[in-house]
């Protein structure tokens, strides 16, 4: 059991706001109102926040450029490691891009109409000229001999260009644009779609740039596409980048709502662009990315609450039980709200106050020098007693007593998951490339929930692992049919499933995915362990037993330069070495790719 009062999830968010956000969320399920929203789809530049209308949307479309960052192409180039035939042909297909780049800023600055707009047109064309001189330096540097054959623009490219260009020219999908654009304000509004259109790849260079840029350092001037990189991480095109989105944000001041719509559609066209073009790069080598490349037996295992939820599921269940009390029966005495409220309170407290405990228990030996599996086994297992108490504690209080086994499936139909947890579920159990289970292991009070908040996202065939409510009739008894409890229980079950795997195929590789203390052992166990989120609790005690935390793309990098050094794709388990992830997106990149 986890009670939300001492797992923060979300900084700067209080308690009290993620309760009354489950109870708000129960209370919309009762009415069944199908336009609550918790977040609108609709992005303005009046919103009234510190980022403007150009940052929002990199914010928006995050997974895009999550993605392009995880493709084939950039891993190995990060790595030093791609061929320089395939890094020719990039050029060559870059060069063919950037030309109809510099074409379309000069379509946007004949339409502007402020002059000091045309005069930031105008400049920003002329950093893409610099540019296309750039990539000529590296031919020569290099000894590429890119023939006119060679510059062909390949379909990813083409498509690219042409979306560009159309864009530039008025021609945009579901916009009726007069054949002759003759007012300021016509042309205005074209100069504003045509560099909404460009400040994705902008954006994105510069934020692969200084991605790679951190992982040069480690190579120092021995890395073969050191000035490339450096190049796209330099202050000159850091700069460039954000004059794109200020002349974004300036541009989209006048447009009306439906127009920023069109805006916002054109943007997220050009990310998806970036991505098929870095795709189509024809990288003829092993890659580390995707995962489901390079091994076809993949079992994925994940923890629930906060790791797939925005929300704790004993909190969900907490507000039902209050919500829902006074119809918890005709025969059962009605608890007054405000005496369930008092209990959850208590428990909260309670728990809360054990927990620092615990952890400070944990933490009393000295820090170790190297890692230290068996003193940090040892030391969760007094996190397990502890879970066990307090869910005894739960037990006695009746505080789950009543709970109406529909009123639970409907409230696990519209639980929030984080962004991309649903979609990775999605894509993973319907891979027909991967041959693996997907279990889900969890602390959670109840089951019923959990099934019914995946098959809301049409998730039949995953395993859940967890506990469960024991009912008569429709109503819960308030009694746990306790089965997984604890890190200790996790990890045994974790093991039985695997046992029964290697049986079956011992190439079988295995994927764990959590957030809290409670999924480190099963974190070292799997071949692969990945956290979500930023847990200071985890990584203290990690830390403590000389756990270490490797950031999800570096460590690839890694991996894909030892696979050419000659020591393969090696996942270890127990090796110490768990890595960390800001998203789903990443997960969803590493593994499944596009």
């Amino acid at each position: 059991m986890r009670f939300l009062s001492i797992k923060p999830f979300c900084s700067g968010i209080s308690i009290q706001t993620h309760r009354y956000a489950s109870l708000l969320l129960f209370n919309n399920r009762k009415n069944h109102n199908p336009n609550f929203k918790f977040l609108s789809t609709m992005i303005t530049p009046n919103e009234k926040d510190e980022q403007g209308f150009a940052k929002r949307l990199w914010v928006k479309y995050n997974k895009e450029s999550i993605n392009s960052l995880y493709t084939p192409f950039v891993v190995s180039l990060a790595s030093g490691t791609l061929k320089i035939d395939t890094f020719r042909h990039y050029i060559a297909q870059d060069a063919h891009f950037l030309k109809c780049f510099a074409q379309a800023y000069e379509l946007a600055e004949e339409c502007a109409d402020d002059d000091d707009d045309k005069v930031c047109i105008n400049e920003l064309r002329k950093s893409v000229v610099e540019e296309l001189q750039m990539h000529g330096s590296f031919c020569q540097e290099w000894g590429f001999d890119v023939s006119s054959e060679e510059t062909i623009p390949n379909a990813a490219t083409l498509k690219y260009t042409d979306f560009l260009l159309a864009t530039a020219s008025g021609k945009i999908e579901g916009v009726n644009c007069p054949a002759n654009l003759t007012t300021p304000f016509e042309k205005t509004k074209i100069a504003a779609y045509t560099i909404g259109a460009m400040v994705p790849c902008m954006r994105l260079y510069a934020f692969i740039g200084k991605k790679l840029q951190s992982l040069v350092d480690i190579y120092g001037v021995c890395h073969p596409y050191k000035k490339w990189i450096d190049s796209y991480s330099s202050q000159d095109f850091q700069a460039a980048a954000l004059k794109t989105e200020n002349l974004l944000d300036k541009l989209s001041v006048t447009l009306t709502g439906e127009e920023l719509n069109i805006m916002q559609k054109l943007y997220h066209q050009a990310m998806k662009l970036e991505l098929e073009f870095f795709l189509a790069q024809p990288v003829d080598q092993q890659t580390v990315v995707p995962l489901s490349k390079e091994h076809d037996s993949v079992t994925i295992f994940s923890d629930f609450d906060l790791t797939c939820t925005v929300v704790d599921s004993c909190t969900v269940l907490s507000e039902i039980a209050i919500v829902s009390s006074p119809k918890s029966g005709p025969e059962s005495p009605r608890v007054p709200v405000a005496e369930l409220k008092n209990t959850w309170e208590a428990l909260s407290k309670q728990y809360a106050q054990d927990y620092e405990q615990c952890m400070e228990a944990m933490l009393v030996n000295q820090k170790v020098d190297k890692f230290d599996y068996e003193g940090l086994r040892m030391a969760l297992e007094q996190l397990s007693d502890f879970e066990k108490t307090a869910n005894t504690r739960v037990v006695e209080s009746e505080i789950l007593k009543g709970l109406n086994l529909e009123d639970i499936k409907r409230a696990g139909e519209h639980i929030v998951f984080q962004d991309g947890c649903m979609e990775f579920f999605q894509r993973i159990t319907k891979n027909e490339n991967l041959n693996g289970d997907v279990h889900v292991l969890s602390v959670c009070w109840c089951g019923d929930l959990i099934r019914s908040a995946f098959s809301s996202g049409g998730i039949q065939n995953l395993q859940l692992h967890s506990n469960e409510l024991v009912y008569e009739g429709l109503l819960s008894t308030g009694e746990i049919m306790k089965k997984v409890e604890s890190p200790v229980d996790k990890l045994q079950t974790f093991k039985a499933i695997m046992k029964e795997h290697d049986q079956v195929d011992k190439k079988n590789l295995t994927i764990y995915i959590g957030d809290s203390v409670g999924d480190l052992l099963c974190l070292l166990n799997a071949d692969i362990g990945i956290v979500i989120g930023s847990s200071s609790s985890l990584r203290k005690i990690g830390t403590h037993f000389g756990v270490s935390f490797i950031p999800l793309f570096p460590g690839l990098v890694m991996k894909q330069r030892e696979h050419v050094e000659g020591r393969g794709f090696n996942w270890n388990q127990l090796s110490g070495t768990v890595y960390t992830v800001s998203s789903w997106a990443e997960i969803d990149s590493f593994v499944v790719g596009y």
